[in-house]
């Protein structure tokens, strides 16, 4: 937006004089008193500080937002910015007023309101506002705007009108045909729909130089009418409907820089007229259809080209990537043939060829690339060695040749990459030891050698690596013992060590391991030792299949008070299983010695055993009435045995009801308000009976009010330096912010209460438990139908959080954060985590917090942000967890990787597929293969080729 604040001033220089250059001259008097009306009616109808408002100056002109120039002999108001001064829409008929006294201001040039809350304007500022006929520049972005495309007849000078992020919809038809002297046209991230405009297609005056209508519902074909605007140098047509062939006429738009036709759904080939611009900067127009071969010259004057996700064919020409402008090359995911051209720019800093069939092996120029920081050459047939000089190339962050050919060792050269944070060099074949001198990767946060065929010791040196959260080496011959330094890494969140040939003592584990730590498949023996876990309290997964191990189950490992999968299957353990948390999904089958017995005691398959037991019990004793008291002894026993809870680690002996600091309803909602009763609540959670879900953050409790009605209660883990309260404000305000949301496949918060050291928040009860307990814990089989439904209320769900005028993003999304009012209404949880998380606190980095292990995006290992691109990642996993059946992660494989590794052919799509679902009717199987297409687009690695989550929502009720 800054471009077109300078592009304006720069319009109105010819015209207006500075008001340092007038400062003698003083404001008209009647536009003196409209500002004293207008900032009065700031301070006092929409609550904007006046120390923000710096009113109290003599001089208007000086106050902020306010803008004035010389006319004749005195000041007039030329440009006022008000954005983000809290103006909103509550009040009508104050905002009526204000209106009114802008429209007063006739020399007026420069309005920006955005940044606002004004989800709807007075009708009379579009009909009767003609004091504002002289109007050059309008900015009403960000605001929520909901209504029907407006129509700016009056404001015939407008050259600039930005309309972006709001909520307008229908189609605008000839609306803005009166505006024609229109320079810059910005109207993405609305709901419009239609084909492009008239505007478009008639007006040929030449003023239009942007024009941005991405992030819209537009559909139809791009229109000749566009190759009119020969002035245009900014054309932006993504994240739409658009269907069929780009027109081959961008000779007519000859001063045209950048061009964006990214997530539409055009085809047929790349229009050869782009080769001729010379002027062209910025070329995108990734997830299309489009096919064939890429124009030569192309990347003749373009500085970056992002062709990503299409069907291109053919191969690289050679000159492709040789340009000495270019900078950055994105053409992932096509069906790309031939070698690696070796002539490439020297300014090139971003190079994705991934996941195409080129075959050959890496040029040795790519070792002279100074500037080059991001390389990624996965999912190839490439083959040969590393080049040594690559480790040439200093400024490299991230290096992805994983899914090739590679063979030879591993260079040592690439021990000079100081900056690389992410590598990625899993699924080749290279041999030989781990060299130590490439373990001096200081900023490393993701190393991933695994399905190789190295070999040797893990060597001590990987201590070296204190910024590695990441480390996966499973899949190798390695052997000899895991090195006693691996403890010292302080950052450690995720270890992969599986099948290796591993063996000897285990080490203590760092205390940062929160995600996940597989040992399967190795030869470890003798007892488990519970000294190697001790420190490792938080973590997630334990995989220890696949081994010698013997022996009682340690109890130790109950202390491990955030896991959630333990993995025992195939050893030679004995005796009884300890009692873990009834969240714990323990895994023992292989150990013919070693039984369950009760625990889990709540979990729905224990009841059933516990009931046919008692069943059993009590037919026998029937026949013994000269027992029937030792009986009934007998019965009370077994059922507290298998109906109790064992909730180590929350049972306390003080039963003292929490003292409520601040207890609070935000809901309105009458039936609620009479509902909760917050004393009665804190009594409740004191019983860690009604404890029945538990998470890393969080603790549930199902509460029964005392007139009958059942809620969930959430505590949030405030031991967890990571969750930060702040100020009770602040933390008050978010959730009353949340609160208010008003989504059917959202859960708000409906009250809070805050005691001494900890915060709790109510919700509706969800009796169905989440969409990880009916897809993983349940013997019924989802049927396809349910699934379905379930996709579009979570895509619903996080498409409204997305479009929100603040944009909620989520922590944790996860098929465990899904709750299920009924198997066709989910409801998207934990939505606050995002506002009370601080990753800085962390003692490992955003990645180690970041959602549950299978769901974060692979860039959070090196962004360390939380994106809306992240959380479409996190979605995308959710789906393919729908349409496979399987888990996020099994066997110490990703499901986003594994679903990725075998997408290459139709054939392979197949074997994705739930069978036991997927052959139900041809309808059925047609569409699972369509969700399983937009589910792979929304696991795709680079975070720009994912599409936005409106038009996931798009895609999956279009799905047939």
């Amino acid at each position: 937006m800054g471009r077109y604040v300078h592009l304006f001033s720069f319009l109105l220089l010819s015209t207006l004089c500075t008001s340092s250059q007038v400062s003698a001259a003083q404001l008209n008097q009647t536009q003196a008193d409209v500002l004293h009306k207008l900032f009065t009616s700031l301070q006092s109808n929409f609550s904007v500080p006046s120390s923000r408002l710096n009113n109290t100056n003599a001089n208007p002109c000086n106050w902020n937002g306010v803008t004035c120039a010389s006319s004749g002999s005195s000041k007039v108001v030329s440009e006022l910015s008000f954005s983000n001064f809290g103006i909103s829409s509550n009040k009508s008929s104050s905002l009526e007023d204000f209106f009114n006294s802008l429209c007063s201001l006739h020399t007026l040039r420069h309005l920006d309101l955005s940044s606002n809350q004004l989800s709807s304007l007075p009708d009379s500022f579009f009909s009767n506002c003609t004091g504002l006929s002289g109007l050059k520049y309008l900015n009403l972005s960000s605001n929520g705007l909901i209504k029907q495309f407006p129509n700016f007849s009056k404001f015939r000078d407008l050259e600039v009108l930005d309309l972006s992020f709001n909520y307008l919809t229908g189609a605008f038809g000839t609306k803005l045909d009166s505006l024609t002297q229109l320079k810059i046209l910005n109207l993405s991230f609305n709901r419009l729909y239609g084909m492009i405009p008239p505007l478009i297609n008639v007006q040929q005056n030449g003023t239009l130089k942007e024009l941005v209508l991405s992030t819209n519902n537009f559909n139809g074909t791009i229109p000749y009418g566009i190759f009119k605007h020969r002035n245009l140098t900014h054309l932006d047509l993504s994240q739409n409907n658009l269907i069929g062939i780009v027109p081959d006429q961008f000779n007519n738009l000859s001063k045209l820089e950048t061009l964006l036709l990214n997530a539409n759904n055009l085809l047929g080939n790349i229009p050869t007229s782009l080769t001729n611009l010379k002027t062209l900067s910025r070329f995108a127009a990734y997830q299309n259809n489009f096919s064939g071969s890429i124009p030569i010259g192309l990347t003749k004057y373009a500085k970056i080209l992002d062709l990503s996700y299409n069907n291109l064919t053919g191969e690289l020409q050679p000159n492709l990537l040789s340009p000495p402008t270019l900078e950055s090359v994105d053409l992932t995911n096509n069906s790309l043939t031939g070698s690696i051209p070796g002539n490439i720019s020297r300014s090139l800093y971003r190079l994705r060829l991934g996941w195409n069939q080129l075959n050959g092996t890496i040029p040795t120029s790519i070792g002279e690339l100074s500037r080059l920081s991001f390389l990624e050459l996965d999912g190839n047939n490439l083959s040969g060695q590393i080049p040594n000089n690559l480790g040439n190339c200093k400024n490299l962050t991230l290096l992805n040749l994983a899914s090739n050919n590679f063979d030879n060792e591993l260079p040592q050269e690439l021990g000079n990459l100081s900056n690389l944070v992410v590598i990625k060099l899993q699924m080749n074949k290279f041999r030989g030891r781990i060299p130590y001198q490439i373990l001096k990767w200081v900023n490393v946060s993701t190393l991933n050698l695994s399905q190789n065929v190295l070999s040797g010791e893990i060597p001590s040196q990987i201590s070296n690596l204190q910024n590695l959260t990441n480390l996966n080496l499973g899949g190798n011959n390695l052997s000899g013992s895991i090195p006693s330094t691996i403890g010292d890494l302080r950052s450690l969140n995720e270890l992969q060590l599986g099948n290796n040939k591993l063996s000897g003592i285990i080490p203590a584990m760092p205390v940062s391991l929160t995600t996940a730590l597989n040992l399967s498949h190795n030869s470890f023996s003798g007892p488990i030792p519970s000294s190697s876990f001790i420190n490792s309290r938080e973590l997630e997964v334990l995989d220890l299949s696949g081994n010698n191990f013997s022996g009682l189950v340690p109890d130790s490992l109950t202390n491990l008070q955030f896991l959630t999968i333990l993995n025992l299957s195939n050893n030679n353990l004995s005796g009884t299983l300890p009692n873990f948390r009834s969240w714990v999904n323990v895994i023992i089958t292989g150990n013919a010695l070693l039984s369950r017995e009760a625990t889990n005691s709540d979990h729905p398959y224990s009841k059933k055993k516990a009931n046919f037991s008692l069943a059993i019990l009590f037919s026998v004793l029937g026949a013994f009435f000269g027992l029937l008291l030792f009986a009934g002894l007998i019965v009370l026993s077994l059922s507290k045995r298998f109906y109790r809870v064992e909730n180590v680690g929350l049972q306390s002996d003080d039963t003292t009801i929490p003292h409520i600091t601040d207890g609070r309803l935000i809901t309105s909602n009458s039936i609620h308000t009479s509902n909760i009763d917050f004393t009665k609540s804190m009594e409740s959670v004191l019983n860690p009976f009604n404890v029945f879900m538990k998470t890393r953050f969080c603790t549930y409790y199902r509460v029964e009010m005392p007139n009958g009605s059942i809620y969930s209660i959430k505590k949030l883990h405030l031991s967890e330096k990571i969750i930060q309260i702040g100020s009770q404000g602040k933390f008050v305000h978010e959730l009353e912010v949340l609160g208010r949301l008003t989504n059917s496949n959202v859960m708000v918060p409906l009250a809070y209460v805050l005691t001494t050291d900890s915060a709790y928040l109510f919700y509706e009860h969800m009796s169905m438990g989440t969409v990880f307990d009916v897809l993983h814990c349940s013997d019924n089989v989802l049927d396809w139908q349910c699934r379905y439904s379930i996709a579009l209320g979570v895509a619903q769900g996080l498409a409204f959080l997305h479009g929100c005028t603040q944009p909620v993003l989520l922590l944790d999304l996860s098929t465990r954060s899904v709750h299920l009012k009924s198997m066709n209404e989910p409801q998207i949880g934990d939505i606050e985590l995002y506002k009370v998380i601080d990753p800085s606190k962390s003692t490992g980095s955003l990645s180690a917090i970041a959602g549950t292990v299978g769901y974060i995006p692979p860039e959070y290992a090196y962004t360390m942000r939380l994106t809306m691109a992240g959380n479409v990642y996190s979605f995308g996993v959710v789906l393919l967890e729908l349409l496979t059946g399987k888990p996020p992660v099994s066997e110490g494989i990703e499901l986003a990787k594994w679903a990725l590794s075998h997408s290459g052919r139709p054939e392979d799509r197949e074997g994705i597929l739930d069978s036991r679902i997927s052959r139900a009717s041809i309808p059925v199987h047609s569409q699972m293969q369509s969700v399983l297409k937009i589910a792979l687009a929304c696991v795709a690695i680079s975070p720009e080729s994912r599409p936005k989550m409106r038009n996931v929502l798009r895609m999956l009720f279009n799905a047939e």
